[in-house]
């Protein structure tokens, strides 16, 4: 079953339960305030009866005297003397008898009253049986009983009963009805999607997108979304379409220098220089590789980096084995890939040795403010103009006396930072890797067990 159709089921089920149980409190209600009626008729037309007994007991053997009704109900009277004998009765008995023996005989011997039920041939009574005091008159010492045919009463609970059974089917229907237009409208946005992201589907074209819904609801909320999603993919398939034609472009340089190489090879056949030059390639090649294959893997990201590492001790390290001068402030630990951070600060002490001056002294300096973590690479040459500063770390650019670099040095080195939820940057002769310090509780004024 669809949503809709879940939801028109479930909204008429709901309210055909709800007025079922509603119609059946009111049901009990209403029986009980009937027969608690019912019930006081009976008693004052006993007490009525009573008193007559007490007052005028002559009157109660004349005809007619009985039958006078209350409430416009007529009831049945039987006024029976201590022997169990009927002494007088209402006309509207006719030949029949009320039978309330047990009742009778509690009020006789006991002076007890109650209620009880009885059939009068096939008709339901609500019968009333009530002594009568000993005064004097044919009916002293003896009791009354009245009666009422329960019918009228029978037929109000079926009448409420129908009504409630209908009232829950009409509210039932209605609230189906209300449910699926809505539903409907409500839907009808989610259709437009559904049908949209299929034809985006089909044609995979990421430029493509999503209608977006005039209302600024839950769905308008989720189409704005999915259409943010689409454009971070059109960007990514464009950074990707950028990237291999990059590539292919610094790929086809020093293949066609290795193929021009292998075809004088061939043609006039190996000489030192020859080989030497084709070595180059290679290692050109090779190096081109990693560094694609660094850089695809970096900027994935499939793995967050989880290793405590102690930035000072890896830029003491580096620098003691790659000869350059190292100033460390004081000891910084990170969370991060402690190979790759080792690799990106690798990156800017060699893009130092290539542009630096050929004496000049490379300095990386291990600092911190603001809860992050600073390595910086500087060396002593003229350094980037800052228009170039904003390029530096784009891949394949490469600035004045570039020589023979891929280009891909510095935006391994942004892309690892990026990894570590860092950045990088660039400032004259300085290149900086910014990264999310971890802090020391020694280093807080005060800490607490929940902390």
């Amino acid at each position: 079953m669809t949503l809709r159709r879940r939801s028109v089921v479930a909204a008429a089920v709901g309210i055909l339960l709800a007025l079922v149980v509603v119609g059946a409190l009111v049901s009990v209600l209403v029986s009980r305030h009937l027969h608690r009626s019912l019930d006081h008729t009976l008693r004052q037309r006993a007490v009525e009866i009573s008193q007559l007994n007490a007052s005028a007991p002559a009157l109660l053997t004349t005809p007619g005297a009985l039958d006078s009704p209350i409430g416009g109900t007529q009831l049945l009277v039987e006024v029976i003397d201590r022997r169990g004998t009927i002494v007088a009765r209402s006309l509207s008995l006719g030949g029949r008898v009320l039978h309330a023996g047990p009742r009778v005989r509690a009020a006789i011997s006991d002076a007890r009253s109650g209620y009880s039920n009885a059939k009068l041939g096939t008709e339901r009574l609500r019968v009333y049986t009530a002594p009568l005091a000993d005064l004097g008159g044919p009916a002293r010492g003896g009791a009354v009983v009245v009666a009422s045919s329960t019918h009228d009463l029978d037929e109000t609970l079926a009448t409420l009963h129908l009504f409630v059974f209908v009232t829950g089917l009409v509210a039932a229907v209605l609230g189906a009805g209300a449910v699926a237009l809505l539903m409907g409208r409500a839907l009808a946005p989610l259709r437009r999607l559904a049908s949209g992201a299929a034809e985006i589907e089909r044609t995979g074209d990421a430029r493509r997108r999503l209608p977006q819904p005039a209302s600024d609801d839950e769905v308008g909320q989720l189409a704005g979304t999915l259409n943010a999603m689409l454009a971070s993919l059109e960007r990514a398939r464009e950074r990707e379409g950028r990237f291999l034609a990059d590539a292919s472009h610094e790929l086809r340089t020093p293949l066609t220098a290795l193929r021009g190489n292998v075809a004088y090879v061939a043609r006039h056949g190996a000489t030192p220089e020859v080989i030497a030059e084709l070595e180059r390639d290679a290692d050109r090649l090779a190096q081109l590789a990693d560094d694609l294959l660094a850089l695809s893997r970096e900027e994935s990201g499939a793995e967050p980096p989880h290793e405590v590492v102690d930035v000072a001790e890896l830029v003491t390290e580096l620098a003691a084995r790659d000869g350059v001068r190292a100033v460390v402030e004081r000891d910084i630990n990170v969370r991060g890939d402690r190979a790759a951070l080792e690799r990106a600060v690798e990156n800017l002490v060699q893009n130092a040795r290539k542009y630096g001056p050929a004496e000049g002294r490379i300095t990386v300096t291990v600092g911190g403010n603001d809860g992050h973590a600073l390595v910086t690479v500087s060396d002593e040459g003229p350094g980037l103009q800052p228009y170039e500063a904003e390029h530096a770390f784009r891949r394949f650019w490469r600035g004045r006396n570039s020589g023979n670099g891929s280009g891909l040095g510095l935006p391994i080195v942004r892309a690892i930072a990026e990894r570590h939820g860092g950045r990088a940057y660039a400032e004259g002769a300085s290149f900086t890797i910014e990264l999310p310090r971890l802090r020391d509780l020694s280093e807080s004024a005060g800490t607490t067990d929940g902390e």
